[in-house]
């Protein structure tokens, strides 16, 4: 049986407690004018020297996101055509979209069971995860031709160290953390896990950790990156949780995880890696996407058809978009432009580009069964950490 949920007022007294001393309910990179991306203060320099040896610094030390600014693609990305890669799990394609017309451009057949498309560190080619085939496809973005699929074992998904020298495989059956070469995936490391479906991940600003999520046994993972060694491990305080999608707030400060089965978000802090506060925002919640200008996050409500929208300096719910006739709104991303949040629709065979302004559905695509991890190629960002497109 699942348990009460707190009361509202409770649950915000709970956050407030919980995230006191991180100004979760007041404040926010909202409050700060955005900085010229060259400048320098004292703060980015500690952070650059605390970072993970190899590691680009961030450019903002109050906006791990401030690389990720609206048409501000990297010189290796730039030339590519703006396109959606859908990976459709139960007809084993990828769906490719053009995000002007909203038409089908092409279907690639891919492995078994194609779960993400995810770009790689340097930005250069989109891996398509085939997890029950056991392999990677490459997909070249400048021509949208796929390459000969690398033999890869269990990758649910794929995220990549911010140093570029790994892939980190999710290998969720395998009950594993997969350390690979990034560029030629040959294996360097496993790193067994005591818990059961680990699927999605993201960085500390620094690099230095990252915390995964296990979905089937509703438990967190903290992984310090250089050692390849989980350092802590905890049990959420739900039962049956099934957390999924895992993002940093833009000040670096916690972590977002979304939770399908508690219905809403778990807010922790990374550092101290204690219980974490929680926050409800809709059956089945699922994906979380930072807008543009790094002032709200989409969540994903799969179970509902709708989309929440969090309001980083507020620490609270804004916004809640429904889509028209329902839906499963699952994984996607943000335009280059940041006006349309592309999401798969898991159950509905479908895609959905929304108005990030108004939350208003602009198209609404047929696709290949079980559609999934959807990417959206290419992004602003000067390296990718993995998943369906995580920048800094």
């Amino acid at each position: 049986m699942h348990r009460t949920p707190l009361s509202r007022a409770s649950r915000i007294l709970l956050a407030c407690a919980a995230l006191a001393g991180l100004s979760a309910c007041s404040g926010g990179s909202a409050d700060q004018p955005d900085q010229a991306l060259g400048s320098k203060s004292p703060a980015r320099d500690q952070r650059a020297a605390d970072a993970l040896p190899g590691m680009p610094p961030v450019l903002d030390a109050k906006d791990v996101y401030s690389a990720d600014r609206a048409g501000q693609l990297s010189d290796t990305v730039k030339d590519f055509p703006s396109r959606i890669y859908v990976p459709n799990t139960l007809s084993n394609t990828v769906t490719v979209l053009d995000p002007r017309t909203y038409k089908i451009l092409d279907t690639i057949p891919v492995g078994r069971q194609p779960q993400h498309v995810v770009p790689s560190w340097d930005l250069k080619t989109l891996w398509v995860n085939n997890d029950l085939g056991n392999s990677l496809t490459p997909i070249d973005p400048r021509t949208g031709k796929a390459g000969k699929a690398v033999d890869v074992h269990d990758p649910y998904n794929l995220y990549f160290t911010p140093d570029g020298k790994y892939a980190i495989v999710m290998a969720s059956k395998d009950r594993q953390l997969v350390f690979r070469d990034a560029h030629t995936m040959d294996k360097v490391k496993s790193v067994p896990v005591a818990c059961s479906g680990v699927n999605h991940a993201d960085f500390s600003t620094d690099g230095r950790y990252f915390v995964v999520s296990c979905e089937f046994s509703g438990e967190l993972l903290k992984v310090d990156t250089a050692a390849m060694k989980v350092v802590a491990q905890q049990k959420l305080d739900f039962h049956g949780a099934m957390p999924q999608d895992v993002k940093l707030s833009p000040d670096g400060s916690r972590f977002y995880i979304a939770d399908m089965a508690a219905n809403g978000m778990w807010i922790l802090d990374g550092k101290t890696f204690a219980k974490p506060a929680f926050l409800p925002t809709g059956k089945g919640a699922h994906g979380l996407y930072v807008s543009r200008d790094s002032r709200e996050m989409y969540i994903s409500n799969r179970g509902e058809g709708t989309i929440s929208v969090y309001d980083f300096a507020q620490g609270k719910l804004t916004k809640k978009w429904r889509l028209p006739q329902g839906g499963s709104p699952d994984m996607g991303g943000v335009s280059v432009d940041g006006k349309v949040l592309w999401l798969s629709g898991r159950y509905n065979s479908e895609v959905y580009a929304i108005d990030t302004r108004t939350g208003r559905q602009l198209a609404r695509v047929k696709v290949g069964n079980g559609p999934h991890g959807l990417a959206v190629y290419p992004q602003p960002g000067r390296y990718s950490l993995g998943h369906t497109g995580v920048f800094r």
